[in-house]
């Protein structure tokens, strides 16, 4: 679950940050599709837009992960075991 959170958390912020740069200077209403305008409503192309930033910003951590070498990833998964916040709580016997 850890290395979800990993690659997951981080895209949704810079997916976040790259939706908010590009509509911020392109208009949703003037958006063309292989040639032809979007007829969609605004909150559906910001939707969509959101979510295409997003599935490349989990490719990109996707591969930033992949390409890690297994000494550093085994380090990250032993301090995220020794960090309280980072670990899954056990549970109190009883």
């Amino acid at each position: 679950m850890k290395l979800v959170i990993w690659i997951l958390w981080p895209s949704f912020i810079a997916a976040g940050i790259a939706q908010v740069l590009f509509f911020t200077v392109i208009d949703p209403q003037q958006l063309y599709l292989l040639g032809q305008p979007v007829v969609l409503p605004a909150i559906a192309v910001y939707s969509l837009g959101f979510l295409m930033f997003w599935l490349m910003c989990i490719g990109s951590s996707l591969m930033t992960w992949f390409m890690l070498p297994q000494g550093i990833k085994k380090a990250l998964e032993a301090y995220a075991g020794e960090r309280e916040d980072l670990a899954r709580r056990k549970r109190a016997a009883g």
